[in-house]
């Protein structure tokens, strides 16, 4: 039984768009494993809270999250 724990920063991905990132996830299991194993596949989406995520050594931010999305940050 697959499970499949995905963290995502609180707030970047709406709540209209979730239910279709686990149907998408469980379809990308589905094509490797075969259709048997849909219905054994679990999906995990876990919010981490806003400044909780770090990379390089700073918190990384629901608005980070959103402004790398639109292209918008800089390294």
């Amino acid at each position: 039984m697959p499970l499949i724990h995905v963290k995502l920063i609180e707030n970047v991905v709406p709540p209209a768009k979730r239910q279709e990132l686990i149907a998408r996830i469980t379809d990308a299991v589905v094509s490797v494993g075969g259709e048997g194993i849909r219905s054994h596949t679990w999906v995990l989406l876990e919010d981490v809270k806003s400044g909780d995520w770090g990379i390089a050594g700073k918190g990384f931010t629901t608005d980070d999250a959103r402004a790398l999305g639109r292209g918008a940050v800089s390294g």
